[in-house]
């Protein structure tokens, strides 16, 4: 039976125990949780700059746990309710550093999560060590897993590959910190939040994870930058922050955006998700006639079947198979290799595969 039925509350930001608060929530309700948990990071003492200036960490009352066994049962519990609130091919993307990150691992995987990627966020301005005890602690990791084995789960492969130049999305990412006007302040100037993470890493975690109108849980809210991304994406949230001065900020900052234009938050979507178009429907749509010639890029030309297969030379079969026969090649996408005449000019025959996909679409 489905523990809760109440309504969602979209683009709201709950006062509470994260756990106690999700418990509230219905079963498979969300799309993607992204968690900044707390990271335990166990600190003794106040750490110094060479000038004797204080660095400012994190020394909230929130980041400390009695032992590693208090932050273990922390963190298995709110990781269930996760879960259980995650729709079936939804996800989550957890945030660490090296003190909590191996934990928090095992932690998804033993609670029946399936790992899809860890990423390293490097630093693009990293804080020195101080104490020259260490090396430079110059990065985060992230874990991206699936509900469970099997979910078909949201990757915008082809909007991940636009972000970087067109080349495919690497699992180490460099985005600087969270400075400048970015970085929220108090009344005395000092940082709101000491661990703030920047809008360009949720932006990217969106952009490849997320479809518009999605519902992204962040059960570890602090100042809101899950929202401000997801609310400017054309995503909706829920947040849950039991600090005060956190959810106050938060909302100010959030209701202070205005979201993009529906035109320029689209993002490329997977040809996997299109409709797959057989080469022979464009023969029977009369797109192109049996006898046609098709070129290829090194001279290479074939003639179309009535069947949709084309026939080169001594080989004949599918527009893949033909290319990769001439080309002396494992594999041919027959779709740009192969192009035909229009008004003279050479096209490629995926262009009329487009063409038959957006009569799909305004039909």
């Amino acid at each position: 039976m489905p523990r809760n039925t109440a309504a969602l509350p979209r683009n709201a930001i709950l006062d509470g125990d994260c756990i106690e608060t999700m418990a509230g929530l219905p079963d498979a309700c969300v799309d993607l949780v992204f968690a900044d948990p707390p990271y335990n990071l166990q600190l003794r003492g106040d750490l110094h700059r060479p000038d004797n200036s204080r660095v400012a960490g994190v020394t909230d009352a929130w980041d400390r746990f009695d032992s590693m066994a208090a932050y273990d049962a922390f963190s298995r519990a709110w990781l269930a309710e996760a879960r259980r609130v995650l729709k079936p091919d939804g996800a989550i993307w957890v945030i660490g550093s090296y003190h909590n990150i191996y934990r928090l691992g095992a932690a998804l995987q033993d609670g029946g999560f399936w790992v899809l990627n860890d990423v390293v966020w490097r630093k693009a301005n990293p804080m020195p060590n101080f104490r020259g005890r260490r090396l430079t602690n110059a990065h985060e990791t992230l874990i991206w897993a699936a509900s469970r084995e099997g979910a078909k789960y949201t990757f915008n492969y082809d909007a991940a590959k636009a972000l970087n130049e067109d080349v495919q999305m690497r699992s180490d990412w460099v985005i600087p910190i969270c400075t400048g006007a970015e970085r929220l302040k108090d009344a005395n100037g000092a940082k709101l939040h000491a661990t703030q993470k920047p809008e360009a890493l949720l932006h990217r975690i969106m952009v490849i994870s997320t479809r518009p109108g999605d519902l992204v849980l962040d059960p570890f809210f602090g100042t809101g930058t899950t929202g401000a991304v997801a609310k400017r994406l054309g995503r909706d949230f829920i947040g849950i922050e039991r600090e005060a001065r956190y959810r106050e900020a938060a909302a100010t900052r959030i209701a202070a955006l205005r979201p993009w234009g529906r035109d320029v938050r689209e993002v490329t979507a997977a040809r996997r998700a299109e409709p797959r178009v057989p080469f022979g429907q464009l023969v029977e749509r009369g797109l192109l006639a049996p006898g046609a010639v098709l070129e290829g890029p090194r001279g290479h030309t074939a003639r179309v079947r009535a069947d949709g297969t084309l026939i080169a030379a001594d080989v004949k079969g599918s527009i893949h198979k033909v290319g990769a026969a001439l080309e002396g090649a494992p594999s041919c996408n027959g779709w740009t290799y192969w192009h035909f005449r229009k008004d003279g000019k050479r096209v490629p025959i995926d262009w009329l595969r487009q063409q038959v996909r957006a009569g799909m679409a305004g039909g």
